[in-house]
């Protein structure tokens, strides 16, 4: 996203170098040069002082400006600059619009008016150098999240009660959507507009197309001891494994990961066109279907995934959060542990149909129902300390437009520092609108 400052003009008060209040310099210079130019520390404006400013020497007139904007909300009405010469410069003087002035070395100023020019003249009056000086605050509030409506919906999608997942597959996003009995497919470069449907082959006509899992290039479906995918989403392969396959977990430390039944459920992950048992056993309740996963990295650099919510086997709704990590300084399991966070915090709200991102150093939570079927609604959940805690956001900061929908189901996926949200259902209808989100500060 443009970042779009409002530009400020900027006011100089001038401390002559080269001299001390005990002793004046006989010597005169021909240079007429500016070398620094800074604000002045103030309580009431928090980080005034470290705004940085370049100086650009041009031929005729040169610059002066902060490429880093000062903080949103700062005033520069009442502000002092600070400034030092190469040499002791005889005159310095300001122009605006509507007057000039010699500035004294001590003057609080209004840097709100533009054009400024700062015109300086060397002590033996043979250079004069003009500067045009401008500072830019952000006009941007840095901790807002800005959301905008990509797509009310996909031209053709039926608004019935259809299962869907969105996934990424090379560069485009891929919506496969299942009524029951036929699967459709519709494809997207960045979820304003989209093509399709088209009719996939090789994929169960019942497909529980929110067990869909992808790596970027090839999207994985499993069912029974079938393993299906697939490097288009039309056309899909079917290969019979050695292992019942509950469901596909998630693409997570460059493997795809798929909960089998050995004796009881097991963690596993495919290689080599093969099922490979992690060894990790949940020694309590896990997901099998509307469980939502994420992929980040602990503070210590350690690959980690976390498995929230869905139901259980025997139908119960969970509040579990069970975290997958990945350390070469693990002993167990090949260097893989699984931990369940809800033993910690158990009064997580038990929630199903919900998504879950990283993103800005937090995991942030949409959608979902609890257990009596109730719509978490438009509000969004954050975790700081790695899905331990959880806190609603600031409704006046970061909520989803009033137009989206509570509902669960819904997709959610971070490409390019956005938040893209798919689709969803309700109790009255199947969605397909997208929005798209963005922190503005992200990039700051």
């Amino acid at each position: 996203m443009r970042k779009y400052f409002y530009i400020l003009t900027a006011i100089l008060s001038i401390i002559l170098l080269g001299c001390t209040k005990n002793e004046v310099s006989s010597t005169k210079s021909s240079i007429a040069k500016l070398t620094s130019f800074s604000f002045a520390a103030n309580d009431s404006m928090p980080g005034l002082a470290a705004a940085v400013f370049t100086i650009e020497e041009r031929i005729d007139t040169g610059w002066v400006y902060n490429k880093d904007s000062i903080l949103y909300g700062t005033s520069l009405e009442r502000v002092v600059p600070k400034f030092t010469f190469q040499v002791a410069v005889g005159t310095a003087q300001l122009r605006t619009p509507d007057t000039t002035l010699v500035l004294t070395g001590s003057d609080t100023l209004d840097f709100t008016k533009r054009p400024i020019y700062l015109t300086l003249t060397s002590s033996d009056g043979t250079t004069t150098k003009v500067y045009e000086i401008k500072a830019t605050v952000h006009q941007q509030d840095p901790d807002l999240f800005v959301w905008t409506q990509l797509a009310d919906s996909i031209k053709g999608y039926p608004r019935d009660e259809s299962e869907q997942r969105v996934v990424e597959q090379n560069g485009d996003f891929v919506l496969i959507a299942n009524n029951g009995f036929q699967n459709s497919v519709y494809r997207s470069a960045d979820g304003a507009t989209w093509t399709g449907p088209t009719t996939p082959s090789g994929l169960p006509a019942a497909c529980l197309v929110r067990q869909i899992i992808s790596d970027g290039s090839t999207l994985y479906y499993a069912e029974g001891k079938d393993l299906y995918t697939s490097t288009d989403g039309d056309n899909w392969t079917k290969t019979t494994m050695k292992y019942e396959m509950k469901t596909m977990l998630l693409f997570w430390n460059d493997l795809p990961w798929v909960l089998v039944d050995n004796s009881g459920l097991e963690l596993a992950y495919l290689f080599a066109d093969s099922i490979n048992l992690s060894g990790l056993r949940p020694n309590g309740e896990f997901p099998v279907s509307d469980f939502a996963t994420v992929n980040f990295n602990s503070p210590s650099g350690r690959e980690r995934a976390m498995i929230i919510g869905g139901f259980a086997e025997n139908g119960k709704s969970l509040n579990t959060r069970w975290n997958l990590e990945y350390s070469i300084h693990i002993d167990e399991h090949d260097g893989y542990r699984l931990r369940e966070f809800s033993i910690d915090q158990p009064s997580f709200t038990t929630l199903t149909g919900i998504s879950v991102i990283g993103y800005d150093d937090l995991l942030m939570l949409f959608g979902g129902v609890d257990a009596n079927q109730t719509y978490f609604g438009r509000d969004i959940l954050l975790s700081d300390d790695e899905g331990f805690t959880w806190y609603q956001a600031d409704t006046a900061k970061n909520q989803l437009p009033a137009v989206y929908s509570a509902r669960q189901k819904q997709t959610a996926i971070v490409r390019n520092d956005y938040i893209y949200l798919f689709g969803g259902q309700n109790a009255q209808r199947t969605f397909s609108d997208v929005y798209r989100g963005r922190l503005n500060s992200i990039d700051w």
